[in-house]
């Protein structure tokens, strides 16, 4: 099973989230390419941290939205889309490179992960991005996602992830962050729900019912209170139960 979390998310004086604990925790980096948050500073330090570390670096790409965190549905064309992936996964190819290792895969973020579930247009565009960047670069989303299923039919390799700290409707989809309890933070009961993921067990979706997922990555988040904490406990329980933790993309 691989680990991978939001890193590389500040900008500026801004700090979000403590890139470095992480590095120490997970095994695979979806590093911000300055969209949504990321200045050249803050990917050249996580880039390198993650390298010396043994982590996969993937591209988080996303919206064209500082402000709003890259969290705002964006009307972008289709074309223009197509280029602004292309743009962010270069740019963090560039300090992978230098930090002497590479992009390994591609993890849209935020508002941009939501809208290519069902947006057949917009995943198109996304997928079309990293078919012309590299067409052997494995893509992260969500299962039974329109991005997952136009991407396998482009040949690319897809990886269904699931959220440690996420809850879920009855159909698998997240429940929106607008809603209360989209986001869970008791660190026993996610840690649990994790090692249910990576052994085939349900997990209780927002109705209480039953709900099967089987991920090949689990998702923690950095910028949620206690993050590190939670995704330490989520470390130990999973190899506590016996699941091997390795990058997906070595």
């Amino acid at each position: 099973m691989d680990l991978n979390s939001d890193l590389g998310e500040g900008f500026g004086r801004w700090t979000l989230g403590d890139d470095d604990a992480l590095l120490g925790v997970v095994t695979s980096a979806n590093v911000a390419c300055g969209f949504h948050a990321g200045d050249p500073v803050i990917l050249r330090r996580v880039c390198d941290r993650a390298a010396a570390a043994g982590v996969a670096i993937g591209a988080q790409v996303g919206y064209r939205d500082l402000a709003g965190f890259g969290r705002r549905f964006v009307d972008v064309e289709p074309d223009a889309l197509t280029q602004d992936v292309l743009y962010q996964v270069g740019a963090l190819e560039a300090f992978a490179r230098v930090a002497g290792t590479r992009v390994r895969y591609v993890k849209p973020h935020g508002a941009l992960y939501n809208a290519i579930v069902g947006h057949e247009e917009q995943a198109a565009a996304v997928v079309r991005a990293v078919v012309e960047y590299d067409r052997t670069l494995p893509v992260l989303g969500l299962p039974g996602s329109a991005w997952l299923r136009l991407a396998g039919e482009a040949g690319l390799p897809v990886v269904a992830e699931a959220f440690a700290d996420r809850a879920y409707t009855p159909q698998g989809t997240l429940v929106s962050r607008r809603l209360p309890g989209a986001v869970l933070t008791d660190p026993g009961e996610i840690a649990r729900r994790c090692v249910a993921m990576a052994t085939g067990q349900p997990v209780t979706d927002v109705d209480g019912g039953e709900l099967h997922l089987a991920p090949r990555s689990i998702c923690v988040h950095g910028d949620t209170p206690g993050a590190v904490d939670v995704a330490r406990r989520v470390r130990a329980a999973l190899t506590g139960a016996g699941v091997d933790l390795a990058p997906f993309a070595p």
